[in-house]
């Protein structure tokens, strides 16, 4: 641990305020690398303890947020950490920064299920960091997982935070494409979770330098429409899903019909649209006859 004064940790906090920099980030930073949240500096606030202890020196903290300042890379890449949901993830500049509008993807997979005590079986597809489904299998006890990826060091980031949160091995990772290393699993799979890459060409272009010069274009470009990974998907389905078997999509906001015209093409019903916590439609779901 490294001492400093809390003195001077709030005056560099005041500094970063009066600049317009974006303290939220600061806080995420002293959080995540700090080892100090929002609720310890309020404490020292009210305590008025002369010294702080610090995860790093404060030399360094000072260094990585120029980093972010003058780069705009993000802090969870400079920490190698985000928080998501009640986990903190690892990461590393192959995987994406799971967003908190994806949380609600959880919750949608856990409250389709009727029966909570059904064993359950369940592919996260392009699983990234492994945070859809490590809260799948950790927030459902009946439930077993088999997460896939096109790229290994994904995987391997994804099988490290699982053996970081938890000591079961009811989830299995897998490389490949999409469906293709589930092969073994054909028509046994209850439920399909997917937040594929669905930015399309024009809006990709248009995107934030902190995003395109850091996060991983693999998973976030979707073709010319954005489209073309959930052609793929949605078209493999009924060989792995069981009859009544659910696929549930992240999408852009403006793709739900056509994707749901996909899911009606290729035998789902029971088609639907669920709005984020934003207001936008950014999941589709539909359920295999």
């Amino acid at each position: 641990m490294y001492e400093i004064s809390t003195n001077e940790l709030f005056l560099w906090i005041k500094d970063i305020k009066s600049s317009n920099q974006n303290i939220d980030d600061f806080y995420l930073l002293l959080d995540l690398i700090g080892g100090i949240s929002k609720t310890d500096l309020f404490l020292l606030k009210i305590n008025s303890k002369e010294k702080v202890f610090l995860k790093i020196d404060f030399h360094s903290l000072k260094k990585k947020w120029v980093e972010h300042t003058q780069l705009s890379k993000p802090i969870q890449y400079i920490c190698g950490s985000s928080y998501w949901r009640n986990f903190k993830f690892e990461l590393t500049s192959d995987v994406l920064i799971p967003r908190v509008e994806t949380e609600q993807i959880v919750e949608i997979a856990t409250d389709i299920i009727d029966n909570k005590d059904k064993k359950i079986l369940f592919a996260d597809l392009g699983t990234g960091s492994g945070s859809i489904a490590i809260s799948l299998v950790l927030e459902n006890r009946n439930w077993c997982g088999l997460a896939t990826d096109i790229d290994m060091n994904a995987i391997i980031v994804a099988q490290k935070n699982y053996k970081k949160i938890s000591l079961d091995s009811k989830l299995n990772f897998f490389c490949g494409n999409w469906w293709e290393p589930l092969i073994n699993y054909s028509g046994m799979i209850n439920l399909a979770i997917s937040n594929p890459p669905y930015i399309p060409r024009n809006v990709y272009e248009k995107l934030p330098s902190s995003v395109l010069d850091f996060e991983p274009k693999k998973a976030l470009y979707g073709g010319e429409d954005g489209l073309s990974h959930f052609k793929q998907i949605i078209s493999d389905a009924p060989k792995f899903l069981v009859r009544g078997g659910w696929l549930i999509l992240e999408n852009h906001f403006d793709q739900s019909e056509k994707i749901k015209n996909l899911l009606r093409e290729y035998g789902f019903n029971s088609l639907k649209t669920i709005n984020d916590s934003f207001g936008i439609g950014r999941f589709t779901i539909g359920r295999y006859k």
